[in-house]
This record gives C-alpha cells, sequence and structure tokens, in this order.
C-alpha cells in the first residue's frame, strides 16, 4: 500500500476544516497510508520586504525539506504547476505507483507560498487552480481529489 505524506505549513484552526480531514483521512485509509506533517510557520512581522519574505520562506522551506523521505516521489502544489483533470491525476498517481515509489509527498507551502529550494527538490509542480485559496483550504482540497483518484483507479463509483 503507497504512504501518501501531506507535508504542510501551518496547524490548523478551524473546527469545520480538521471535521472535513478527519473525514477524509478515514475514506483514504482504505486506499492509502496517509500520513499529515505539519511544519509550524513562521511569524510575519506586521511590516515585510522581499528580503524579509525571502528568508521565511526559505526557513519553512528548510524545515519541509527535512521531512522529505529519501527515494519518494515529491510533488508541489505551486501556481506555476500543471493543472489536471481528476482522471488524469488518478492516472498520474497510479504511474508514479507503479514506478515503483512507495512514498509520494505532496507539498502545501505557507502563506508566502514555497520557496525555490524545495520546489527545486520536487520532481513535479501541480496547480488545483489559477486562483488564490488558503493552504488550510487546499489540504481539503487535495484530499478530496486523492480520495476521487484512488476510485476512479479502483473503478469505483464517486457520488457527493
Amino acid at each position: 500500500m503507497v504512504s501518501i505524506n501531506i507535508i504542510c505549513v501551518g496547524k490548523l484552526k478551524e473546527k469545520y476544516l480538521k471535521e472535513a480531514i478527519f473525514e477524509y483521512s478515514k475514506r483514504l485509509s482504505k486506499y492509502c497510508n496517509l500520513n499529515i506533517i505539519e511544519i509550524s510557520d513562521e511569524k510575519l512581522p506586521n511590516k515585510i520586504n522581499d528580503k524579509l519574505m525571502d528568508e521565511i520562506k526559505q526557513k519553512e522551506g528548510n524545515k519541509i525539506i527535512s521531512n522529505i523521505k529519501k527515494d519518494s516521489y515529491t510533488i508541489a502544489l505551486d501556481l506555476k504547476g500543471k493543472q489536471y483533470k481528476s482522471e488524469e491525476f488518478s492516472e498520474k498517481i497510479e504511474n508514479i505507483k507503479t514506478s515503483g515509489f512507495s512514498n509520494i509527498n505532496f507539498i502545501i507551502g505557507g502563506t508566502l507560498g514555497i520557496y525555490e529550494n524545495v520546489l527545486n527538490v520536487s520532481n513535479e509542480l501541480i496547480c488545483f487552480s489559477k486562483m488564490t485559496f488558503p493552504h488550510q483550504l487546499i489540504r481539503v482540497f487535495l484530499l478530496e481529489q486523492l480520495f476521487r483518484s484512488f476510485k476512479i483507479s479502483n473503478n469505483e463509483t464517486y457520488h457527493w
């Protein structure tokens, strides 16, 4: 069974998001070993400039990289990434699994995004939308799409 590791910056505070994450985690347990690794986010000062933003993203990036397992396939969620239809995403996950990877990492950056060092060690960048969403909400989107992906690859119906 494949392990899906979601490495994300920041902790969830909203009860409704925690409930959604719990529900999808429970559903995904039939298909994969799911690990959600929360990296502490750096505090943002009231006044911020480009240099400070880079330093914060780099600190968060270093924490992310320290949690990436060797010999795993890493996908960073980034606005510059490729967009997939659900069926294509399902096929992508299956192709990664059949390529011999037993660990797939998904990276969700913090408020400021993902530092270049993380993007550089990623095998691929994907984008859910060209719109900007809170990184906490993207976790739910990702889990829903992973669940849908496994349902598709197992020829199971999915209605919600």
